[in-house]
């Protein structure tokens, strides 16, 4: 199927733009784009590169940070924390970005921002400056976390189990990639942890460069002149979701959006304590540091071929409760393992984190199957991923704090599997199969 015929389904999903050629402002966020499917997909693959390798990349060398710029246990856990505060506070601008702009012209810009953020991270000498120029790249980061399931909706509605898994599975190549071979290039570069993080502003560049390829190409064709409405129906799409009796939608009264808030937000908590602390708790378990960084990257690479796999599985289920059950119950066995044997079966539990992280491209394939339009979707994907990284606040943080209070890992452990209990329920909710539209 052709983008423009995507863009003819979804026109109910955006403003009505003027006859001729429009200003910059509703060309950005209307145009068709006149770009072939496969351009737009490697674009997709290249942004979701980018997503992960800001945490990734630094937690296999938050040891050397920390003794460089003098950082407590409890600022390094703040410092984990730091995604999923940006995450939440910059990702809830990304409707009306989207709406104001266009989809395309939000994640161009958020793909520069990660370019500059991590740039100007390698050249920090000071926690304050570190802290910033990270929350410039998580803030690019953010916004395209959000949006990622609304292009996939919008350009690709026939397949977005596909789709999401590839973007996925780029996404989770970005985060093993940079676990992987961050701490190797930072040796061969003069043991420098500042250019070890800070070559991954380079495939950000290029991100940003094929997204503003693609903008270029849409903005080069003038508007299509807007389709006649029926009554005003079509105006209220663009402000509002409604129910099937033309009751609005209120997401903070929706307890599917609820679900998949909290669905979200524990599996965050999970994965963000992984990317921040595991390469740390198999080296103080006795683990080379380059060891634990390849440790570490089985954890986020062994979810690349997953990623692709397990959203089109979900896509194909009626409930997706059964399958994120058995994700998080492989969790619990890496707790265990870790709490028990950390060192003697190592590969083994990164291998079980791994599969347990496969609940994060579920939850982004769930974003598509909750809601009825891509309208939906950008306003339910602000408000689950948002609302959940908001709940994930806490969790690396006060892993952090306790680990440097009792001086071990068996007290963080059953924090840890006590969340992903939880997880468990949640995600049984959040598969149910609903509609945001539906209501109660």
């Amino acid at each position: 199927m052709s983008l423009a015929k995507h863009d003819r389904i979804s026109a109910e999903d955006a403003p009505a733009p003027a006859a001729g050629r429009p200003p910059l402002r509703t060309a950005l966020a209307t145009a068709v784009t006149p770009v072939a499917p496969w351009l737009l997909a490697v674009g997709l693959a290249l942004a979701a590169l980018n997503l992960r390798p800001a945490i990734s990349a630094l937690a296999p060398l938050l040891e050397e940070v920390r003794a460089d710029l003098g950082m407590s246990g409890t600022v390094a856990g703040l410092l984990t924390s730091v995604p999923a505060l940006c995450f939440a506070v910059f990702g809830i601008t990304a409707p009306a970005l989207s709406r104001k702009y266009g989809p395309v012209a939000v994640v161009a810009a958020g793909m520069a921002a990660v370019a500059a953020g991590l740039g100007l991270r390698s050249l920090a000498g000071g926690t304050g400056v570190f802290l910033a120029s990270s929350a410039l790249a998580l803030a690019g980061i953010a916004v395209s976390n959000i949006l990622m399931p609304v292009i996939v909706k919008r350009y690709f509605p026939d397949r977005i189990g596909s789709m999401t898994g590839l973007y996925t599975m780029a996404l989770s190549l970005g985060a093993a990639g940079a676990g992987a071979i961050t701490v190797p290039v930072a040796a061969a570069l003069g043991d420098s942890w500042r250019l070890g993080i800070g070559v991954w502003a380079l495939p950000a560049v290029l991100a940003a460069a094929v997204w503003l390829t693609v903008l270029i190409r849409g903005r080069s064709v003038p508007a299509a002149p807007a389709a006649p409405a029926a009554g005003n129906g079509t105006a209220r799409a663009t402000t509002a979701m409604t129910r099937p009796d033309g009751t609005p939608v209120r997401l903070l009264r929706s307890p599917t959006a609820w679900a998949l808030a909290c669905f979200f937000g524990l599996q965050a908590t999970a994965a963000y304590i992984i990317m921040g602390w595991l390469p740390q708790i198999f080296r103080d378990a006795g683990v080379p540091a380059g060891t634990a960084g390849v440790l570490f990257a089985v954890a986020m690479g062994l979810s690349v071929p997953l990623s692709f796999v397990v959203p089109r599985l979900a896509t194909r289920m009626r409930r997706q409760g059964p399958l994120l059950a058995v994700l998080a119950s492989c969790g619990l066995a890496g707790y265990a393992g870790l709490w028990l044997a950390p060192h003697g079966g190592a590969w083994a539990w990164a291998a079980l984190l791994g599969i347990a992280n496969c609940s994060f491209p579920v939850a982004l394939a769930m974003l598509g199957l909750r809601a009825r339009s891509a309208h939906g979707v950008v306003r339910l994907s602000a408000f689950a991923q948002s609302t959940g990284y908001l709940i994930s606040l806490p969790g690396p943080l006060i892993v952090g704090v306790l680990n440097e209070t009792t001086g071990s890992w068996h007290l963080p452990l059953l924090f840890m599997a006590a969340l992903m209990a939880l997880q468990i329920v949640a995600g049984v909710l959040a598969g149910r199969d609903r509609h945001i539209e539906d209501g109660a």
